[in-house]
């Protein structure tokens, strides 16, 4: 079980996409038509050999507009965790009472996403690829497409650390995770494989319950920071902004 895509949701994709790619040191590798039918376009940018992205709605009436409109803003919408057997987390997770809203099964993916009032105010989707014959598969992710590894930079960051999840109960909240991905928590945290985390915290920014911040690994410390500190973006030694959501440099 391991922390693969975490995504942002935001008012306009190519000025939040320029923000993204300028501070974590990265570039997009695919744009997906299939999320039209959710009424948004999308950038998907390899950060290492996991993923970021951005969602912006483009008609009046989605998912993602509606949570834009409750967290007063851009910010952390979405979190994707691998998972060994999708189609079995999706019977035991709706077995706990928790709505899935879209699912897919196919032949090299299949997918799950939750309702956020289900899950703390996070879209999570719990998700298995399938990787033809000849090719790693670590390195088989549909949602980014074929060629994603051409595209990806490990020279300033290089992966997904963790997720930072507020909530008006972060004890209730954590617990409540720990049931859905059938993981134990230990002091609000819950440990996923890859030394990834979730974690649960108050809320003290006023937006609701929902994603607060997403940890990155940094290799360039002090090119992330100096980036983020021309878009006065940069929020301490360890933190930048992207997106309306906050970035640990872990």
């Amino acid at each position: 079980m391991k922390l693969r895509q975490c995504v942002f949701v935001c008012k306009d994709l190519e000025s939040s996409r320029e923000e993204l790619c300028d501070i974590l040191g990265i570039e997009v590798a695919y744009r997906d038509p299939g999320v039209a039918k959710w009424g948004l376009v999308n950038v998907v940018c390899p950060i290492g050999h996991d993923f970021l992205e951005i969602v912006t709605p483009e008609q009046p009436g989605t998912s993602a507009g509606r949570y834009i409109e409750r967290r007063k803003g851009d910010g952390g919408y979405m979190v994707i965790i691998q998972v060994p057997d999708a189609k079995a987390e999706r019977a035991r997770v709706t077995g706990l009472g928790v709505r899935a809203v879209a699912q897919k099964d196919l032949p090299e993916y299949n997918y799950t996403h939750f309702h956020p009032s289900d899950t703390s105010g996070v879209l999570l989707s719990l998700d298995t690829t399938f990787a033809p014959s000849g090719v790693e598969p670590a390195l088989w992710w549909p949602p980014a497409e074929k060629d994603w590894l051409k595209h990806a930079r490990s020279d300033v960051t290089n992966g997904l650390a963790g997720v930072e999840i507020q909530a008006e109960d972060p004890d209730k909240a954590a617990a409540h995770w720990s049931k859905l991905l059938n993981r134990p928590m230990q002091d609000d945290i819950i440990r996923l494989d890859d030394d990834g985390e979730i974690r649960f915290t108050p809320i003290v920014d006023g937006r609701g319950p929902g994603v607060s911040a997403y940890d990155v690994k940094v290799v360039d410390r002090q090119r992330v920071l100096a980036a983020a500190k021309k878009r006065h973006r940069d929020r301490g030694p360890a933190q930048v902004e992207v997106c309306g959501c906050r970035i640990n440099l872990v």
